[in-house]
């Protein structure tokens, strides 16, 4: 239509009858025509068109690829288009809205992640029995490095290992000579740094001893003391005291922990030095600020070198009473000169003094420097006392931290086993925890008989079950994750013992890695301490080989509390003890699968839960035991049979918790709260 319109127009068109594009397309009659450039061409007549408005309206342009700025913006400005593209601008901005909006609430409605030394549990190291590297009998730095593989075997992150600091080894190393250096029996410095990382190459963490109460009598400073030079003066506690006939006479009746007076007389400075410990462990002053540097610039010195934390020991013994009255008698008709023993006194005036805890939360303030780096915290870990009231000071309070946890040994020092004595040394330390603290426990140290020794064979594995799955942080001193047993005191000779005849290292022996001869630990042709004879069916290259060995059941166990958020960080709740079992729960908010534990510390026993929990469920399935062909049975909850020294981890699904049971309230704990939402797959903490 168009060209038949463009047809009928009137045009006036140049004498070639046409137009031409002599751009693009050549015209022969140019080529038979020769041109004169000079002059000037006659150009061609003005074309007339007459277009018709109407018609041109099909003609219009419409948005096409590659458009350019001037064509675009025209089409831009057109209400449909304009529209839409506002509209999508707006919901752009509300996606990013509401994003932020929902990435703020999950971060707010999280619960705190669990950090490093509560994830983990952690192993402990006694070095000098760990493995012997270069033959000389006794365990060092390198033996560790050459074990790691054991460590993440056992599904562990977390290394303690115990004083390894330049010392006399009079007192297990706790006295250091040098606090800035490696005892050469472990090896050295760079041997240290070695180990260091290849442990932090492997994901793991690592922890060490610290002793700021006491230096060896052979520390330098102890040496410039009492030589009565410059600021080392008042380094160390020193008093007048008299001697005669070569008897001294004390400023005081304060006695030793390890019985005596407290007081040594010094021939070069010609004063007493006090020391809580032994006589050749003399106490730091601690009321000298230039002492307080000393221990700060040691801590600095450590986490420097990359340390994940400390566990400090002594801390109570870190300040004395200025006024030096005696110590009240225990027994007040005894005769006061024939005290010598540490129990025949109460301890007010050289324990837990006031001011201690000021200087405690110093080292803390100090670690916490070295803690700014995402991933990087510092743990810290202490001893605690006698009195349980006291030793909950440690944690600090809500607003001022001091110890990350005080270490828990209520589980070592319970005087018999039974299903209540259990029950009561996990309450004990669970209902005295302040609130929102994270709780530890340990059923081994280097300075406790081994559970096979101290409680029995029998009660290994179950032991271990307790300490896996009650809820913290879980303690295991090496050796235990094999059933390892004390030596008989008998076979350790003064020879064994570094020349010490008095101290004796029963739960100290070599670890047992094989059945070759000296159970693996060392090729040389002695160790320091004989290995225990029973180390051919005790070892760690045996039972990985074994099903049902306690190896393999702890390995399990570290699985379990590594995989199961509700042992990993639910609730726990006490359902039933007597003299023989002990049964707890462990459940999470929003989850409907719970664990029980029902652990056998007697006799053969049996129990029907059903009437204690109504709502459990007429069945639940043995996820793990003691004896593993058992796992995966179902069991009668009326009906719960276990023999002695036998752990059952049970598994079952249920709508109603124990936790949220009125007649279980006050039997329930939590200590990092979380819910589950199983809509979205993830913990949120306003359940």
């Amino acid at each position: 239509m168009v060209e038949e319109e463009a047809k009928s127009l009137p045009m006036e068109l140049s004498e070639k009858g046409g137009v031409e594009n002599n751009g693009f397309v050549q015209n022969e009659a140019f080529d038979d025509k020769e041109t004169n450039t000079s002059s000037q061409e006659e150009m061609p007549k003005t074309c007339i068109v007459d277009v018709d408005p109407v018609a041109m309206e099909g003609l219009a342009l419409k948005p096409y690829a590659g458009m350019p700025k001037e064509v675009l913006l025209k089409f831009s400005s057109q209400a449909r288009y304009r529209v839409t593209r506002e509209i999508l601008f707006w919901l752009i901005i509300a996606a990013a809205i509401v994003l932020v909006c929902a990435t703020i609430a999950i971060i707010a409605l999280s619960p705190k992640c669990l950090d490093w030394w509560q994830a983990s549990p952690i192993y402990q190291i006694y070095p000098r029995s760990f493995k012997d590297s270069n033959m000389d009998g006794n365990g060092d730095l390198k033996g560790i490095q050459e074990k790691l593989d054991h460590i993440t075997y056992l599904n562990i992150k977390t290394i303690w290992i115990t004083s390894f600091y330049k010392s006399p080894l009079k007192d297990l190393g706790y006295g250091a000579e040098d606090f800035y250096d490696i005892d050469p029996m472990f090896g050295s410095m760079s041997d240290f740094e070695n180990l260091l990382a290849a442990i932090h190459d492997r994901g793991l963490k690592v922890i060490m001893d610290l002793i700021p109460n006491h230096t060896s009598d052979k520390h330098r400073w102890f040496q410039l003391s009492r030589n009565r030079t410059g600021k080392y003066t008042d380094y160390y506690i020193w008093q007048d005291c008299t001697q005669a006939a070569g008897l001294v006479t004390p400023p005081n009746n304060w006695v030793s922990v390890f019985g005596n007076s407290s007081w040594q007389f010094d021939d070069v400075r010609k004063q007493c030095y006090f020391h809580q410990f032994g006589k050749d462990e003399p106490d730091l002053n601690f009321r000298s600020l230039a002492v307080q540097q000393e221990i700060h610039d040691i801590i600095k010195f450590w986490l420097g070198k990359g340390i994940d934390g400390f566990s400090f020991s002594a801390l109570k013994f870190l300040l004395e009473a200025t006024h030096l009255r005696d110590e009240p008698q225990v027994n007040k008709s005894q005769n006061p000169e024939s005290i010598t023993a540490y129990s025949q006194l109460y301890h007010d005036y050289t324990t837990t003094q006031v001011g201690m805890h000021d200087i405690i939360r110093s080292f803390r303030q100090t670690m916490n420097q070295f803690s700014s780096e995402p991933g990087r915290y510092r743990f810290m870990g202490s001893d605690g006392e006698d009195d349980i009231e006291a030793t909950m000071m440690y944690y600090g309070t809500t607003f001022i931290q001091e110890a990350d946890f005080p270490f828990n040994f209520n589980l070592i020092n319970m005087k018999n086993l039974s299903g209540n004595s259990i029950f009561e040394a996990v309450n004990l330390w669970m209902k005295n925890m302040p609130a929102g603290k994270w709780p530890n426990w340990a059923v081994g140290s280097p300075n406790a008989a081994r559970i096979s020794s101290r409680i029995g064979k029998e009660y290994v594995n179950v032991m271990n079950m307790l300490l896996l799955t009650l809820p913290g942080t879980p303690v295991t001193y090496y050796g235990e994750e094999i059933g390892m047993e004390n030596i008989v005191s008998e076979n350790v000779s003064e020879e064994h013992i570094n020349s010490d005849p008095v101290v004796t290292f029963p739960e100290k022996s070599p670890m047992q890695w094989d059945g070759e001869v000296n159970a693996g630990f060392t090729e040389g042709n002695s160790s320091w301490l004989p290995v225990n004879s029973d180390y051919q069916s005790v070892n760690v290259e045996i039972q990985m080989t074994w099903s049902n060995s306690t190896l393999n059941l702890y390995r399990e166990l570290t699985l379990l509390r590594n995989s199961e958020l509700p042992i990993h960080r639910g609730w726990m709740c006490y359902v039933w003890n007597d003299s023989n079992v002990f049964v707890y729960v462990r459940e999470l908010d929003g989850l409907d699968r719970v664990f029980m534990m029902v652990l056998n510390f007697g006799q053969e026993s049996t129990i029907d839960l059903k009437a204690i929990v109504p709502s459990l469920p007429s069945e639940a399935i043995i996820r793990l035991s003691t004896n593993f062909s058992n796992a995966g049975k179902a069991v009668n909850t009326k009906l719960i049979k276990t023999e002695m020294g036998e752990g059952l981890v049970l598994e079952y699904k249920t709508a109603k918790p124990v936790h949220t049971m009125e007649a279980f309230q006050g039997n329930c704990f939590v200590a990092e709260k979380a819910c589950y939402s199983s809509a979205f797959n993830l913990l949120y903490v306003n359940c």
